[in-house]
């Protein structure tokens, strides 16, 4: 090989080296890198693009016109073959008997039966002898202890302080248990005139009932008047057999359908005796009663929990026919709720009855459409999964 061809050789190889090194340093690897992060990332924007436009989307005031009822829903056993009658009565931890412990009169009536009141709203006005006597008593009661008590100890006795203070109590008293407030029983010591009358004023928020209070009409003392009621929870009396109470645990949900309307119930209390008659059980059981929904004196159907009924129950999450319709390729579905809208779960019917499915297919926790699921289902079946395309 000759001198010039070898430098040329050499010359050439150089180059290929430093092409070589030069290559991977000049090609622009994070811009590379960068593209397939980007285009990935807008793969992924835009798969969420596409899962958020699947998920329904409803105002609130749509929601309210469908009727869309949401709840929370956890997973549980129950034999759906194992029902109890039942009937709803009132939540006597939130129910008020008005029943003053003086003959009265009733002077003016304020309120009809069933209206619904709110604490503090005016009742009756009642008046009479024996209230005017009691009213008058405490007054003079009132002004006696003041007198007393502002005298020192040199001045009066301990044994005629104390008579004072005890007859002022007594008289208080009295006038508590015929449902006076603090503030009306206060504001008689400043106003002796107005002895006589008081008006009756609701105690709780509730609904009038029992209401059985004429004008002019005179009732002996402890005469019940009306009843106020708070229906925003009610009890759920059940009788049930040795068998269906078996293991039946304090706190035990349970699911009460009452005309057609599925809630939520939980075990609140057993007589853990049996009726010499029926051979049955008392269960009471608490409810919440949401919009008051249903009332006092229904009847309904009690399903338990499958610890109390070890009869072959199954796992899952129980919802009612409304919570289910059909997918477009005619599987069962039912919709949830998340922070994109309402978006379809297809699920699976493990068993069902009365109107209740034992499914299964939904995560614990996923807070389901229990109504209204028909018409999220004609919206999906919509072109563009757009509610507002229409």
């Amino acid at each position: 090989m000759s001198v010039m061809n070898t430098n040329t050789y050499f010359s050439a190889l150089a180059f290929a080296v430093a092409l070589a090194f030069a290559l991977p340093v000049s090609q622009p690897a994070w811009a590379g890198d960068g593209h397939d992060h980007d285009a990935a990332q807008g793969a992924a924007e835009a798969a969420d693009a596409h899962d958020e436009d699947k998920a329904l989307k409803l105002s609130q005031s749509q929601r309210d016109l469908a009727g869309i009822r949401v709840e929370t829903l956890s997973a549980t056993g129950f034999d759906l073959s194992a029902v109890a009658t039942a009937s709803l009565v009132v939540d006597r931890d939130r129910t008020i008997t008005l029943a003053p412990q003086l003959e009265m009169r009733v002077l003016e009536r304020h309120v009809v039966p069933g209206q619904e009141v709110k604490q503090g709203e005016p009742l009756l006005t009642l008046g009479g002898a024996a209230i005017a006597q009691a009213q008058a008593d405490y007054i003079n009661a009132a002004t006696e202890w003041s007198r007393i008590s502002r005298m020192g100890e040199s001045a009066v006795s301990q044994s005629r302080r104390l008579q004072a203070r005890v007859d002022y109590e007594l008289k208080r008293a009295i006038l508590e248990s015929i449902k006076m407030t603090a503030q009306q029983i206060k504001a008689l010591e400043t106003a002796p005139d107005s002895i006589g009358s008081f008006k009756l004023l609701a105690p709780i928020k509730g609904r009038v009932q029992q209401d059985v209070a004429s004008r002019g009409q005179v009732l002996a003392a402890g005469s019940p008047l009306m009843q106020l009621t708070d229906e925003s929870f009610l009890w759920v009396e059940a009788e049930l057999t040795p068998a269906q109470s078996r293991g039946l645990a304090m706190g035990s949900d349970a699911r009460v359908s009452v005309s057609g309307k599925w809630l939520e119930a939980k075990v609140i209390g057993r007589s853990h005796e049996l009726n010499p008659i029926t051979r049955t059980e008392q269960v009471l059981l608490s409810m919440a009663n949401p919009g008051h929904e249903v009332h006092a004196g229904e009847f309904a159907e009690l399903f338990l929990p499958q610890q109390a009924n070890q009869q072959g129950g199954q796992q899952g999450i129980v919802l009612p026919d409304s919570a289910l319709s059909r997918s477009g390729d005619g599987d069962w579905q039912v919709f949830v709720e998340d922070a994109d809208g309402f978006e379809s779960v297809e699920v699976q019917i493990e068993s069902r009855a009365r109107g209740l499915n034992l499914v299964k297919g939904i995560e614990p926790g996923s807070a389901v459409v229990m109504s209204g699921a028909f018409f999220l289902a004609s919206e999906l079946a919509k072109s563009g999964f757009d509610i507002h395309n229409h």
